[in-house]
């Protein structure tokens, strides 16, 4: 009987909370998708970029205050309660982000669906006078509600709300709240007539060879599989150090803390006009123009070029690390879906299915969530290739070291025999190999 209750009574809260997320992050996706094609459609926005991160900066200043932590304050109050998270922060995040992308900057989507989502859900909590324990929950089903109406993966939010909190250990007291927040804020999103792009993995042919009569899978394929998480796992590290030094980097080079947007602002027109193409600008799903790199293309041969994991991976860092606004996981789908196109051809491997690999792996080893991606790589692409998936997203999330994209996930277990303290911040930089050889040239990395 208590079971049920616990059931009823959590389905009964959780009800107008995903519903009211679901229908904001419809109306951020859509407002998104205007604001992008815009930009598409009167090039010279792009010019106005540097103002743009000055206004961002100037809400921040004005309004935004501690909602400035985004994600991670969400994260820090489910850790242990503080400051609270504020109202404001869903309106915020939200008007910013779509300054960022309609002035051209490299952002994702999701850092902002996940702030709308606790935000939105802290406010429920306060309505509902739940208590200390009742509102963390409600904040993590905040999370897995906003991560999984953004990208259609309600499975995958859920697990993702319960995994990124802490590395290496799940807390399940919020199973069913994230479950059953994340399925109906997608429901809602759908509801709306909001539609998430597809995409597909091509059908692979049957190869044999001297054991295929007597392996379930291609062992070749695999060991390839490996090699190239390998690559993604180092794709994630390189994503996290260069963000969060980046943000170092520019708080010394600047005293005047405006000049850092306008300073990054400037430096994207530059790459932008020095490659004679857009393509690495905004969000990098649909096309600007015939031909054009985005997610989708990395699934088809020739759909990337070598470098454009690279190109995305400087883009969005430099767009993120100067105040810029968004999420990171969208622009992190792109490094990875280009990665696997490159690494196909390396490999001779099939294109969609190492596209679809890095798409899923390089998100697995920034977020240190290799559960959920193996999840996400299911919803998106089907089951079929569920054991490449894990191998993909495992292997990634052991070669991305202790580096993650937030800075107040915590490390409860080390991914292996290390001297990172239990309980301390999964991101590791200051005892990074890398750090270290840094530290040798007086370039040293502050975590904040």
């Amino acid at each position: 009987m208590k079971t049920f209750n616990h059931l009823i009574r959590w389905t009964l809260l959780i009800l107008p909370v995903a519903i009211t997320i679901g229908t904001v992050v419809a109306f951020f996706l859509w407002l998104l998708s205007a604001a992008i094609h815009l930009r598409f459609d009167h090039q010279w926005l792009l010019f106005l970029l540097p103002f743009a991160g000055v206004l961002i900066h100037l809400i921040y200043q004005s309004a935004g205050k501690s909602s400035e932590r985004g994600n991670n304050l969400i994260m820090d109050e489910i850790h242990e309660t503080g400051g609270g998270v504020p109202w404001r922060m869903a309106p915020v995040i939200l008007t910013t982000t779509i300054i960022t992308h309609l002035f051209g900057g490299s952002a994702g989507r999701e850092g902002t669906a996940v702030q709308i989502g606790g935000s939105i859900a802290a406010v429920f909590g306060k309505w509902f006078k739940l208590n200390e324990q009742d509102t963390k929950m409600v904040l993590t089903a905040g999370i897995a509600a906003g991560f999984g109406a953004v990208f259609g993966t309600p499975v995958t939010g859920a697990i993702f709300a319960l995994e990124v909190l802490t590395l290496g250990r799940i807390k399940y007291d919020a199973l069913f709240p994230a479950l059953i927040a994340s399925v109906i804020a997608d429901l809602t999103v759908s509801a709306w007539q909001i539609r998430h792009t597809a995409y597909h993995i091509a059908v692979l042919p049957k190869t044999s060879y001297f054991l295929s009569a007597y392996l379930p899978i291609d062992i070749f394929l695999l060991s390839k599989v490996i090699a190239a998480s390998v690559a993604f796992g180092l794709a994630s590290y390189l994503f996290s150090f260069a963000v969060h030094g980046i943000k170092q980097i520019f708080s010394r080079l600047f005293t005047i803390s405006w000049f850092i947007p306008l300073a990054g602002g400037l430096i994207i027109i530059g790459l932008t006009y020095l490659i004679g193409k857009p393509d690495y600008l905004s969000l990098g799903v649909d096309a600007e123009y015939p031909g054009a790199i985005t997610i989708p293309s990395a699934f088809i041969q020739g759909g990337a070029d070598t470098w454009s994991w690279l190109w995305k991976t400087v883009y969005t860092t430099l767009t993120l690390g100067t105040g810029f606004k968004g999420g990171e996981v969208t622009p992190l789908f792109y490094i990875g879906a280009t990665l696997g196109n490159t690494m196909s051809g390396l490999l001779n491997a099939p294109v969609s299915l190492f596209a679809a690999l890095g798409f899923i792996a390089v998100f697995a080893g920034a977020t240190n969530t290799p559960l959920a991606c193996t999840m996400m790589g299911i919803e998106l692409f089907g089951s079929e290739y569920t054991l490449f998936f894990a191998v993909a997203c495992f292997t990634a999330y052991f070669f991305s070291g202790h580096a993650g994209i937030y800075s107040a996930q915590r490390a409860a277990v080390p991914k292996i025999l290390d001297n990172l303290p239990a309980g301390s911040a999964a991101n590791g930089l200051k005892n990074s190999y890398l750090t270290q050889k840094m530290s040798r040239y007086k370039i040293r990395l502050k975590q904040k």
